[in-house]
């Protein structure tokens, strides 16, 4: 296994591979023995079968060790498989091939679709079906129902094979990240409870002293405040770099905005979307949030909610401050100046959503986002 590098989930498929192998090796001995002394060149059939022999023993190693089961190996073997089927012309007689005797490599050739579907997947696996199947026809120069019966069988057990070992990796990953997330979540819990014992309540105590006291101290007790809900949001939400799936969680991403001045709401169940849309909207809400303390000034609250609803996924950023007065977006936009209006919209039309702000004189403002919730590979 290399370094840093998970285990293959599907190494014992690989077991399963090196069986069939060997089982088809004895199958293809078994034939040779059968049709020996019929044959028009009997020294190349054994010798032919000796070099399946040497290379089914050399491949059950390669492939039982993960460092040493590159692509490249694959390909060899593919390549290497194809060419002793070619040489039945040479090894079969005339008479042999009237009567369908199976070629040289008998189903000992249906090994290498079932090597590349699980090592590159049901496309890899079907790939070396065909190129099997043809070299068949080749070989018999025809192509009956036989030649085709035999290049669908070769490409589905490549098809089968592949979409099992995918489905094994992808299986594999999806318990892994749970695992990661489990442990994750049991550090954050310990982290939490051994800062809830000690900085947090240092931090709510000079709080409340503060806000007792008065005068500088109370401006003391509002850092301590802030601090404190940071703290917080940073010991209970889920880590935020994307995922193997190339996922973030924006649930996460939003919460940590949390202030003494803003609060975040967002659903219990997780949010996850594409790593860009979720930094892009997490860019949105700071902008709009920036926003309200620029013009709503600082005793202003802010809210932030955000909203899952199976196709789309909503953000709205509302504050309780004086709102903007009639004619100012008109007046600004005939001087061309929108500034953050324009840079919200600008950046959810790229993202292929919509952006709706309903503000006027003393009721406040509101930012509506709206982007398709567009999910990750799953």
């Amino acid at each position: 296994m290399t370094a840093g590098r998970s285990p293959d989930p599907i190494t014992p498929m690989w077991r399963g591979v090196l069986a069939f192998r060997l089982l088809t090796w004895a199958f293809a001995c078994g034939t040779v023995i059968v049709q020996s002394g019929h044959y028009q060149r009997e020294w190349l059939a054994w010798t032919i079968l000796g070099v399946m022999a040497v290379w089914s023993v050399v491949s059950s190693f390669l492939y039982l060790r993960e460092r040493t089961r590159p692509p490249a190996l694959v390909v060899f073997d593919l390549v290497l498989t194809t060419a002793l089927l070619l040489t039945s012309p040479w090894v079969l007689s005339d008479a042999q091939f009237a009567l369908n005797v199976p070629l040289i490599t008998t189903v000992w050739a249906a090994v290498p679709p079932v090597a590349a579907g699980a090592r590159f997947g049901a496309s890899g696996g079907v790939l070396a079906g065909l190129v099997l199947g043809v070299a068949t026809g080749l070989a018999r120069e025809k192509f009956d129902l036989d030649v085709a019966r035999d290049g669908v069988l070769l490409a589905a057990a490549g098809l089968l094979v592949g979409m099992a070992a995918t489905m094994g990796r992808r299986s594999a990953a999806r318990l892994e990240q749970a695992l990661r997330k489990e442990a994750a979540t049991a550090e954050r819990e310990r982290l939490a409870r051994s800062i809830h014992d000690s900085v947090l309540q240092v931090l709510a105590r000079v709080r409340k002293r503060g806000n007792e006291v008065g005068g500088e101290a109370a401006e003391l007790a509002k850092l301590a405040g802030e601090q404190e809900i940071a703290l917080r949001s940073l010991v209970t939400t889920e880590p935020l770099a994307p995922n193997d799936r190339g996922t973030a969680s924006l649930r996460a991403a939003l919460q940590l905005l949390a202030t003494s001045s803003v609060q975040v709401s967002t659903p219990a169940d997780d949010v996850e979307l594409p790593a860009h849309v979720t930094g892009e909207l997490v860019a949105i809400t700071r902008e709009a949030l920036s926003n309200v303390e620029k013009h709503a000034g600082p005793e202003a609250q802010a809210w932030v909610l955000l909203e899952d609803l199976g196709g789309e996924v909503v953000v709205s950023v509302r504050d309780d401050g004086p709102g903007i007065p009639d004619g100012v977006l008109e007046r600004a936009a005939a001087a061309g100046h929108l500034g953050v209006v324009e840079s919200i919209r600008g950046r959810v039309r790229d993202l292929g959503g919509s952006a709706t702000l309903d503000t006027g004189p003393g009721r406040g403002t509101e930012w509506e986002v709206r982007v398709p919730s567009t999910r990750g590979a799953r």
